[in-house]
């Protein structure tokens, strides 16, 4: 069938892109689907800085590429072998597809699927196989979803389904920011009530960190960003306390602050100084959490004595270590209790031919969640 999709074919366009356009709204084939694949009528999808990453070049993907991760939508049609979903049915996408069967989805870690893996690198779905294609050129999908797009066939194992009353724009959401931000303190943290947090890096997952962080029942949330309106915006869904990361003493206030720094520090910038600031404002015996996902060439010094003689603790965070189908229904069943004010990281919508503005935005700051509409 014919689509229009948003195409990137090469990295490193200057800025603005409104103006250079490096993503191309083109008609592009997709294929139907194949044996545990499934047709999805993409109905939003949100702007992340994981597309942005692609997009400069700061994580290199094979070209051409649709982009498009963090999206939500109606079942069109069903491959072979899919029987537990239905036309009709809406679903979220999740950016890791799940085999089921190698050696980390056997221990209940399927954020860590290998074969995922693999796929998600050469641009291709869970079985290897790609669906989009031009004049008989492939063009590869983005992390198995290319949802940037009216319409993605995409594997069976990259989808859960959600209620069809939760509408699609809030819904998209759950698929990349939520599962990420609420995830890393839920789940990889396992931060207690009664815990003291700080989230480094305001965007659309450490936003969310700071609902989970709340849900979760912390006494102390710690907004740590470069910008003003996003500290304002946190401290309005729960944060307790709000510091400029580009204060020369923003270390040193958080610890005095705090007396002595946080017991968990989150890391969502994807930048190696606001790791650095994360680990700074973690007190001894504490725990520093990444997941902002910094160019692969980035790099950090730790002290291995500080390490020992504090008993400190520094772990990585892949899509929140989530479990889709068990996290996704009970996030949005938080959200619909009024506990995770999902709808409130909404700063925008866009049109798919808007799209390179919405990046500009994205990139100035200027916006947390832009959700492009697609139906």
């Amino acid at each position: 069938m014919k689509i229009r999709a948003a195409v990137l074919r090469n990295v490193g366009a200057a800025m603005p892109y409104a103006q250079t356009r490096p993503l191309s709204v083109e008609e592009v084939d997709l294929a139907p689907p194949g044996a545990g694949e499934v047709l999805v009528k993409v109905g939003a999808a949100g702007l992340c800085h994981s597309d942005l990453s692609v997009i400069n070049g700061d994580r290199p993907r094979p070209m051409p590429m649709a982009l498009g991760h963090e999206a939500a939508g109606v079942v069109e049609a069903l491959g072979e072998g899919v029987t537990d979903l239905e036309r009709g049915d809406h679903v979220v996408m999740v950016f890791v597809p799940s085999c089921g069967h190698c050696p980390s989805c056997a221990e209940g870690r399927p954020a860590l699927c290998e074969p995922a893996a693999v796929a998600n690198a050469a641009g291709t779905l869970l079985s290897g196989a790609r669906r989009l294609s031009q004049g008989g050129a492939p063009i590869n999908h983005l992390l198995g979803c290319a949802a940037f797009a009216e319409y993605a066939t995409v594997s069976r194992r990259s989808l859960v389904k959600v209620d069809r009353e939760l509408p699609l724009a809030e819904a998209a959401l759950f698929g990349c920011a939520v599962l990420t931000g609420v995830g890393a303190v839920v789940n990889t943290a396992q931060v207690r009530v009664g815990a003291s947090t700080a989230v480094v890096g305001l965007g659309g997952v450490g936003l969310a960190a700071v609902l989970g962080a709340r849900a979760a029942g912390a006494r102390r949330i710690v907004a740590v960003d470069l910008s003003d309106t996003k500290l304002e915006l946190a401290m309005s869904l729960g944060a307790t306390d709000a510091f400029n990361a580009g204060s020369a003493d923003c270390v040193e206030r958080v610890r005095e602050a705090t007396k002595g720094g946080v017991e968990y520090a989150f890391e969502l910038a994807g930048s190696v100084r606001a790791f650095e600031t994360a680990y700074k404002i973690t007190r001894r015996g504490g725990t520093t959490v990444t997941a902002g996902l910094p160019p692969p060439a980035a790099t950090f010094g730790l002290s291995p004595l500080n390490l020992v003689a504090e008993e400190r603790t520094v772990k990585g965070s892949y899509i929140g270590t989530c479990v889709p189908s068990r996290d996704i229904p009970r996030y949005v069943d938080l959200y619909r209790q009024g506990k995770l004010a999902v709808d409130r990281l909404m700063t925008g919508t866009l049109t798919l031919d808007e799209i390179n503005r919405g990046f500009d935005l994205l990139h100035e700051g200027k916006a947390v969640r832009q959700v492009v509409l697609l139906s």
